[in-house]
C-alpha cells in the first residue's frame, strides 16, 4: 500500500438500486419491506473498496475486520441510494472508514468500519488451509 499520508482522507462511493430482494422482508429479517441493514453494510463496503483502488498494491486487498453500524431512516425497493467512505486511519495494516449512506439528501445509515490489508493468495492459502484441518 501507498504511504500513510496519501492514503489518509481517500474517498470513495458505491450506488445501488434498491431492488425488493434487498428488503427486511425478502431477507427473513423483518417484516418491514425496507432495505435490510446488510444491505447498507455491503454498499459500505463497497464504498471503502473503491477508496483504496488507487492505492494498493499488485496482489493487495482488503477485508472486513470489523464495523459498527448506526441506520437512522429507511428506504425501499425502486429508490437508489449512495454510500461513500472516507479513509480517517491508518494503523498498521488496518484502515478505519468514515461511512454514510444516502437517499438523496436523506440520511439513511452511518458506520464505522475496519478492513486489514493482506496479500490476497497468501491469505486464500491460508483460508484454504484452514478449510481442510476442521
Amino acid at each position: 500500500m501507498r504511504p500513510a499520508e496519501e492514503v489518509l482522507g481517500a474517498v470513495g462511493f458505491s450506488v445501488l438500486s434498491v431492488r425488493p430482494g434487498d428488503t427486511c422482508v425478502t431477507m427473513g429479517v423483518s417484516d418491514l419491506p425496507v432495505v435490510a441493514p446488510s444491505i447498507y453494510l455491503s454498499l459500505m463496503e463497497s464504498a471503502c473498496v473503491a477508496a483504496l483502488s488507487e492505492y494498493l498494491d499488485a496482489g493487495e486487498t482488503t477485508f472486513l475486520t470489523h464495523s459498527s453500524l448506526e441506520i437512522v431512516g429507511s428506504a425501499t425497493a425502486g429508490v437508489e441510494i449512495r454510500a461513500n467512505a472516507r479513509v480517517i486511519n491508518i494503523e498498521g495494516r488496518e484502515l478505519t472508514f468514515e461511512c454514510e449512506v444516502y437517499d438523496g439528501e436523506r440520511h439513511l445509515a452511518q458506520a464505522e468500519i475496519r478492513r486489514a490489508t493482506v496479500e490476497r493468495l497468501s491469505f486464500l492459502a491460508r483460508t484454504a488451509a484452514q478449510s481442510l484441518i476442521q
